[in-house]
């Protein structure tokens, strides 16, 4: 009976354990693939960890309150130079001398060698300003000019300062203060010509100014009053020939940029002004208060 019941459980043995097989082969084989893991470093705590002197300095200037400067940093736009750039030298006897003349020999001499560095300035105007050329520039020259002095009569200063600069402005109106001012162009009597050409750079290379001379031998009347009407200067009957060297100005960057006169260059040999005509107070006699202005007389 033992023999028998031992039997039978090592038959059942064999079944259970073949059955087992049986189901690890129809499952799927898995890939095992080993894993190196890196070692956890166990770093100390911001606040365990004893600083350094140049983390705690760092640290200190950190919580400092930063006071901000009294320094006004402000924008500056350069629309102007603030003289003229290599003035033109006026050749001596100019609108007097024939070019027969030994005279006016030299000073053809003199142009050509100021044309050579003209021209290269020229080339930069143009390469900014399309449109610019030394034909038809002095006519528009001529334009501005007469139309800044109608406005300096007129006291017109809003449409002034579009056709003048900021530094021709206050020598054009300094001193007109309770004055009247007539003037009026008649005629030229040489057509204007462009003499010198000038192109500069501030601050830096790309702001680039460029300057034009151009010369103006015209008629014009001009009469100035002070605020006594009285003559000061000039005349409204007789026109004066006046030979003028304009200085013409364009900030080139600018591309809404216009040309505006800026200033005249005067020769050394230019004959001196007329002497203008002021009216004075005379001081009269002294009185007492006991006495009147009858019995002084």
């Amino acid at each position: 009976m033992a023999a028998a019941m031992k039997a039978g459980l090592g038959w059942l043995g064999l079944r259970a354990a073949g059955s087992i097989l049986r189901a690890a082969a129809a499952a799927p084989a898995g890939l095992v693939v080993p894993v190196r893991t890196k070692k956890k470093k166990h770093s100390v705590p911001e606040w365990a960890r004893e600083l350094s002197p140049e983390e705690k300095e760092k640290r200190l200037r950190a919580l400092v309150a930063r006071i901000p400067e009294d320094r006004v940093e402000r924008t500056i736009y350069m629309a102007s130079t603030a003289a003229i750039i290599d003035p033109y030298v006026p050749p001596e006897g100019d609108a007097r001398l024939t070019s027969l003349s030994k005279d006016g020999v030299t000073q053809k001499m003199q142009k050509l060698k100021q044309t050579a560095a003209s021209q290269l300035a020229l080339r930069k105007i143009k390469d900014h300003d399309l449109d610019f050329s030394t034909k038809t520039f002095p006519e528009k020259a001529q334009e501005i000019f007469i139309e800044a002095h109608n406005c300096l009569a007129n006291f017109n200063k809003q449409k002034l300062h579009s056709l003048v600069t900021e530094r021709c402005y206050p020598e054009m109106v300094r001193g007109n203060r309770y004055k009247t001012i007539r003037w009026k162009f008649v005629e030229s009597l040489e057509p204007p010509r462009v003499v010198h050409v000038r192109c500069e750079s501030l601050v830096n290379r790309g702001n680039l100014y460029g300057q034009v001379t151009v010369r103006m031998h015209t008629r014009q009347i001009l009469a100035i009053y002070d605020r006594f009407g009285r003559l000061m200067y000039g005349g409204e009957q007789v026109p004066k020939d006046v030979l003028e060297y304009v200085v013409f100005e364009k900030y080139l960057v600018n591309p809404y940029g216009t040309w505006r006169m800026h200033g005249k260059i005067v020769p050394e040999w230019a004959p001196p002004k007329d002497p203008i005509v002021k009216t004075v107070l005379i001081p009269g006699p002294t009185l007492d208060p006991s006495q009147e202005y009858e019995e002084m007389k």
